[in-house]
């Protein structure tokens, strides 16, 4: 397939967030209490909402939930979903000693596979200014009836560039500052390069698509407040 086409099946990874017309508006409401939340959050029912950097408050924000164990292509893993704004994406990880692993994704009609899983996040105690690692998966696309579209490869390296204060609308958190970078040979599928920040027992404080945490439905044990 080419990558024209393939672009135009897929649409784009990152959301579509200038694409997406606003829907209707899904608001979570921040600080409910939920009970042992992990250092990379993921127990099903948990909320965050998000805001493009830029937008001012009271615009559409898009919603990630974390909606519990799935299985994905015979992988047991953990859902999670962004909706809002038009867009419905949903991410299938484990989380384990090793860290945090994307076997996938998928949006409408369109399903991603990462064989062997990508390395999104190093485990707990790893963390530290200049860590790097990086790796490589392949890449199967499958249309809605399930047959292959295309196949390729894709490199990621991740370097952990800075620990600072950040104030977003979600609040005052400690973050590290991680840059990604990205190279698929499925024409340029995946963004090349993004920043993100992560606060543990809070999750990304700036996500790798530029949108920045305005509230959450649980309050961290430590990191964010």
């Amino acid at each position: 397939m080419s990558a024209p086409l393939l672009r135009t099946l897929l649409g784009t990874l990152a959301l579509g967030l200038s694409a997406c017309a606003p829907q209707t508006t899904t608001t979570v409401q921040a600080n409910t209490p939920v009970s042992a939340v992990s250092f990379y959050p993921h127990e099903p029912g948990l909320a965050w909402t998000y805001l493009p950097e830029g937008d001012a408050a009271g615009q559409p924000a898009y919603v990630l939930r974390a909606l519990g164990p799935t299985v994905f292509f015979d992988q047991p893993t953990l859902a999670f979903q962004m909706t809002g704004r038009g867009a419905d994406q949903t991410w299938y990880r484990t989380v384990g000693s090793g860290g945090v692993f994307l076997h996938g994704l998928s949006k409408p009609g369109v399903t991603i596979r990462l064989q062997p899983a990508w390395r999104e996040a190093p485990a707990e105690n790893e963390w530290r200014l200049g860590l790097s690692w990086q790796g490589q998966s392949q890449v199967t696309l499958s249309g809605e009836d399930g047959q292959e579209r295309a196949r390729g490869t894709l490199n990621y390296s991740y370097v952990v560039q800075d620990r600072r204060t950040v104030q977003t609308p979600g609040g005052r958190f400690e973050v590290w500052v991680v840059t990604r970078q990205l190279t698929d040979t499925l024409g340029g599928l995946f963004p090349a390069t993004q920043q993100l920040w992560f606060t543990p027992f809070v999750g990304d404080v700036r996500t790798p698509e530029g949108l920045l945490l305005t509230g959450r439905n649980f309050t961290a044990r430590t990191g964010g407040r």
